[in-house]
């Protein structure tokens, strides 16, 4: 392994990938601070030595330490790890800006455009945090897998070149190897849109279609990913790689994944509310549909299976008719 300094890092954020985060900081040896606001749970996950609620199997390394204070949690990290859902970014930012050292650094974990606004998390974060440096962690990772050690490639990505190195080697272990990239907008371009891929996925399997509709929603999913990244200014080949085709597959064929799971659901018959309640964690492709339904609106990007997906959950299309609808499309060349 190359040469690494094991500095302190806190994680903001003790969900599933929040801790799955820390676990593997505290793993490569960096004294990790893992924050949540709930304190009860907080006090649960130090009695237990382990994130009951949402990875009971993964045991805290010794260097890892849980806390409910903001301050103390941040004080002396080097890096600070944002791993909440994307409703709950911008108001996270604005919760630690105060509290941050002045050379801390911030990445996180957070995939989807901000609603109200149709940014993306690092223009989210430049807005709030101005010139700091900032990264995103992203690719095809599952919680449960990175907590259980098993071998895992994921793509950090910041415009920060010496930040998404340093950061890449402290994730990085004999079963964890990250891989830097320069291109942070497709990067979150892509963790966005798969997760909504993956619900028409899902929609599609449980409604019994077949390997064939599967691979053809991926395929022709991964073009409308592409579309929309390039129009935003983001490199086609960006999304060939971990944080495009990679965790798009993943999405979109595991059932790991809450966002095929919740389509599936849907596929069976299922209303959206029924459907989520099923689900025990935040569905990020439900938010995200609509996002990028209004971004691609908004730029003239044709995107039509994210669309009829959005048209599905937002307009009660049913969900036969949007099948339909994107069978009955004008044939056209693949490569438009």
């Amino acid at each position: 392994m190359q040469n690494r300094r094991t500095e302190p890092m806190a994680v903001i954020g003790a969900g599933s990938w929040g801790t799955a985060l820390a676990i593997q900081l505290a793993r490569e040896g960096h004294p990790t601070q893992l924050w949540g606001r709930d304190a009860a749970q907080i006090e649960a996950m130090r009695q237990a030595r382990r994130n009951v609620r949402y990875l009971p199997d993964a045991g805290f390394p010794e260097i890892l330490q849980v806390s409910s204070n903001l301050r103390s949690a941040l004080e002396g990290a080097r890096d600070a790890l944002i791993a909440v859902p994307s409703h709950a970014f911008r108001a996270t930012l604005e919760l630690i800006e105060p509290r941050l050292d002045p050379d801390t650094r911030v990445a996180w974990a957070t995939k989807g455009f901000e609603i109200a606004t149709g940014m993306l998390p690092h223009q989210v974060a430049r807005q709030v945090l101005g010139a700091r440096p900032g990264a995103v962690l992203s690719g095809p990772t599952f919680a449960k897998e990175v907590g259980a050690g098993l071998p895992t490639a994921m793509t950090v990505a910041s415009e920060d070149e010496r930040f998404a190195k340093e950061l890449a080697l402290s994730l990085s272990g004999p079963n964890f190897r990250a891989y830097m990239q320069s291109d942070i907008l497709g990067v979150e371009v892509g963790g966005a849109v798969k997760n909504v891929i993956a619900i028409g996925s899902g929609i599609a399997d449980g409604m019994g279609f077949g390997a064939n509709t599967r691979v053809a929603l991926i395929t022709r999913g991964l073009a409308e990913m592409m579309r929309l990244g390039v129009r935003l200014g983001a490199a086609r080949e960006t999304f060939m790689g971990l944080a495009g085709l990679g965790d798009l597959v993943l999405t979109c064929t595991d059932d790991q994944s809450r966002n095929r799971r919740f389509g599936m659901a849907l596929g069976r018959g299922r209303s959206v509310s029924e459907a989520q309640s099923g689900i025990d964690q935040v569905v990020e492709g439900l938010p995200a549909a609509r996002a990028v339904y209004a971004v691609a609106q908004n730029l003239g990007v044709e995107m039509p299976i994210c669309r009829e997906i959005y048209r599905v959950m937002y307009e009660d299309k049913p969900i036969r008719a949007a099948v339909q609808a994107l069978m009955a499309r004008e044939v056209r060349s693949e490569t438009e």
